[in-house]
């Protein structure tokens, strides 16, 4: 998919949100500024979550429990060890019955769950500065 501005990446996150079933992992792999938080809202929005979400880059995993089901949203790009996700709970909250959504995922690939939702978002500053390719597979 193609989006050329903010409001078109939160609008396929509201889809994913309103898609979405107990328990799904959706991994996200793009670099800063790809517009990893912007489709996170638009999940939470999906969802049924009316909260404000940010990225959780120093507490790891934010909880969202307003909606329809619980929204785990996980920012590990500080993390130096997969090992270190025990800490945080991460077993409880990717074998629950919520939705995990994991920025960075990359970083901690030996520890994800064999079925994930992969979502990649890639820049294109020759199609202008908002314009987002974003590629979803299904495991």
């Amino acid at each position: 998919m193609e989006t050329f501005s903010p409001e078109e990446t939160f609008d396929i996150g509201v889809r994913l949100g309103q898609d979405a079933k107990p328990g799904d992992v959706i991994t996200l792999y793009a670099d800063m500024g790809c517009g990893k938080t912007v489709l996170a809202q638009g999940i939470a929005k999906g969802l049924g979550i009316d909260e404000h979400v940010n990225s959780p880059t120093f507490t790891i995993v934010q909880v969202y429990e307003g909606g329809r089901l619980p929204f785990y949203h996980f920012d590990v790009y500080r993390i130096e060890d997969p090992e270190e996700m025990q800490e945080v709970g991460f077993d409880d909250y990717i074998f629950g019955q919520g939705v995990c959504m994991i920025e960075w995922a990359e970083l901690i690939e030996d520890i994800l769950p064999d079925s994930v939702k992969r979502i990649t978002i890639e820049k294109d500053p020759d199609k202008g500065n908002d314009y987002r390719r974003i590629k979803i597979n299904a495991d």
